[in-house]
């Protein structure tokens, strides 16, 4: 790099320092200070975020066969639908006696996968993770996501949106009881 393109270079990143320090924000990024504390980017498309639900919509406890006496909490924090897909936040809380090692959802629920499903009761319909053109579900990883004991773990799940009539629908997650009337957020 030549001399010229040294200064050229200085010069723009003196400029992008001045800009960023003065609360000025690049073309197309919108400001950085939204002042709701959301986290989120406000662009051309919109305002950026991520869920961040902190208030279980239902929660219960369930048995767990990975030990005697061992029990799930298991908290759905919400469904929310974004186009074409409906978002599910889980929260899982491992209440297993002892010292069980690496726990994951897989052994939780007696070595099987989850299996999470939402059932429609207007359409009666059984709606199933989306998949990838991988052909990977998008869901959170039953086996790879480790869970400590005692500790809250966040597992998310997508599938495609019921239709604008459906306001609630079960949930099903692994063997055990299914959760009722979660409401969809639309």
């Amino acid at each position: 790099m030549g001399p010229t393109h040294r200064l050229a270079a200085a010069a723009a990143a003196a400029l992008l320092a001045v800009g960023g320090l003065a609360g000025c924000s690049l073309p197309g990024t919108g400001s950085s200070s939204s002042g709701d504390g959301s986290g989120g980017a406000e662009g051309s498309v919109g305002k950026a975020s991520f869920d961040n639900p902190t208030k279980p919509v239902v929660q219960g406890t369930v048995d767990s066969p990975i030990a005697q006496g061992a029990k799930v909490d298991i908290a759905v924090m919400g469904l929310k639908v974004k186009g074409k897909l409906a978002n599910l936040t889980v929260r899982f809380t491992p209440r297993v006696p002892g010292n069980p090692g690496r726990l994951d959802a897989y052994d939780l629920n007696g070595k099987n996968g989850l299996g999470t499903s939402l059932i429609d009761p207007v359409n009666l319909k059984r709606y199933v993770v989306v998949r990838d053109s991988g052909d990977k579900e998008l869901q959170t990883h039953e086996i790879f996501t480790p869970m400590p004991n005692n500790q809250p773990t966040l597992f998310f799940f997508s599938f495609a949106a019921p239709p604008e009539n459906v306001k609630a629908v079960d949930v099903q997650i692994g063997s055990w009881p299914a959760f009722r009337d979660i409401p969809v957020q639309r």
